[in-house]
């Protein structure tokens, strides 16, 4: 199993906001991949938010990664969230082991 692990910070009144593009970008990524998504709010940091991603194979993903950039739905929805957004988002690539 891949994993893809996004940290970034919002302010707390976009978080509604945040939930909406995530559910409609899920949707998009899954006409394309097999993906499931957990959203993580930190419990001291209300602005602090961690993105877990799980895919088949990190192959699967790379396959299927420009398929769902050329998607005309994806381009908007990262353009709003990159408007939520009140820190540089982190990213880190994991393969599960146990």
């Amino acid at each position: 199993m891949y994993i893809k692990i996004y940290q970034y910070h919002i302010r707390p009144e976009n978080e509604q906001e945040l939930m909406l593009v995530q559910r409609k970008a899920g949707k998009i990524y899954r006409n394309y991949i097999e993906a499931q998504t957990k959203m993580l709010k930190n419990k001291k940091d209300e602005t602090k938010w961690t993105e877990i991603s799980f895919f088949k194979s990190e192959e699967d993903y790379q396959s299927k990664l420009p398929l769902i950039n050329n998607d005309p739905g994806i381009q908007e929805l990262y353009k709003k969230f990159e408007s939520l957004l009140i820190s540089d988002i982190r990213e880190e690539d994991y393969e599960e082991w146990f």
